[in-house]
C-alpha cells in the first residue's frame, strides 16, 4: 500500500507542490489547511488530494486532526511540516500577539504535528519527517524577528528530533528554502525584489517545484541515512 503522507498548509503556494509531487512518487497525500474553503476544494478537484480543516498552532485540534486522518486514510509516516505565516514588524511595533502568532503557527506546529505522529512511526519502525524552514532563519531579516526565531527554531528542532528518532528508523530533516516565486514574495514591492534577486548568484526566484524535489528526495524511503540535515535551496543566496 502507498505510505501516507500529511502536508499542512498543503493545498496553495509550496505546500501544494509538495503534494503534488509526493502524489506523483507514488504516496497517498492529505493536505492540511486553516482557512480557505474554496481554494481547498479547487485543490481536491483539481489532484484528488483530500484536504482537511484544522489550525496547526492548536494542540488538541491537531491531535484530532490526525487521530481522523488516520481512521480515514491509513497511519501516517511521511510529515512535512510546512504550514506558516509571516506578521513582519520592526521591534518597536511588533506586539505581543504578532510574535505568539508566528511562533506558534511556524514553530509550535512543528512539535504539534511531530506529537501526533512520533509514537506511531516508533512503533512501526518506519518514519519520515521534513520541517520546511527558510533562509531567513538562516540568515536573519530585518523586520521579522518572530519569523526568523520560528524559523531558526525549526532547524534547532530538527536536529534534536533526528538523535531521537534515528533508533526508530524515523529521520527528522529539514528543507531551507531561499525566496521562492509564489504569490506571497510577488507582492513585494518591484523595486525591493529585484534587490533581492540581484543577491542570488542563480539570478533567479526559486520555484514551488524546486523545494517539493528537496522533499521527495528526503522522504523517499532509499533516504534512510539522511537524517538531521538542513538542505539549503536558495539559489546560493546563503551558503554554510
Amino acid at each position: 500500500m502507498a505510505r501516507v503522507a500529511l502536508v499542512t498548509g498543503g493545498q496553495r503556494g509550496i505546500g501544494a507542490a509538495i503534494s503534488e509531487g509526493l502524489q506523483a512518487a507514488g504516496r497517498k497525500v492529505v493536505a492540511s489547511y486553516a482557512g480557505n474553503d474554496a481554494a481547498a476544494a479547487a485543490f481536491t478537484d483539481r489532484t484528488g488530494i483530500p484536504c482537511v480543516k484544522f489550525d496547526v498552532s492548536d494542540f488538541d485540534a491537531t491531535q484530532a486532526a490526525v487521530k481522523a486522518i488516520e481512521e480515514a486514510h491509513g497511519p501516517i509516516e511521511i510529515l512535512v511540516n510546512n504550514a506558516g505565516i509571516t506578521r513582519d514588524g520592526m521591534m518597536r511595533k511588533l506586539t505581543r500577539q504578532m510574535w505568539d502568532e508566528v511562533i506558534d503557527t511556524n514553530l509550535g506546529s512543528c512539535y504539534n504535528l511531530c506529537k501526533a505522529v512520533w509514537d506511531g512511526m516508533a512503533a512501526r519502525k518506519f518514519g519520515r519527517i521534513v520541517n520546511i524552514g527558510s533562509v531567513n532563519g538562516q540568515a536573519g531579516q530585518l523586520g521579522q524577528v518572530n519569523y526568523a526565531a520560528a524559523k531558526s527554531g525549526i532547524h534547532g528542532f530538527t536536529k534534536a528530533l533526528a538523535q531521537e528518532g534515528a533508533r526508530n528508523q524515523i529521520t527528522v530533516n529539514a528543507i531551507a528554502p531561499g525566496y521562492v516565486d509564489t504569490e506571497m514574495v510577488r507582492a513585494v514591492p518591484a523595486d525591493v525584489l529585484e534587490k533581492i534577486i540581484a543577491r542570488i548568484p542563480r539570478g533567479r526566484l526559486g520555484t514551488a517545484e524546486d523545494i517539493a524535489r528537496g522533499v521527495v528526495f528526503l522522504t523517499a524511503d532509499e533516504a534512510d541515512f539522511v537524517t538531521g540535515s538542513t538542505l539549503s535551496i536558495n539559489g546560493g543566496q546563503h551558503m554554510y
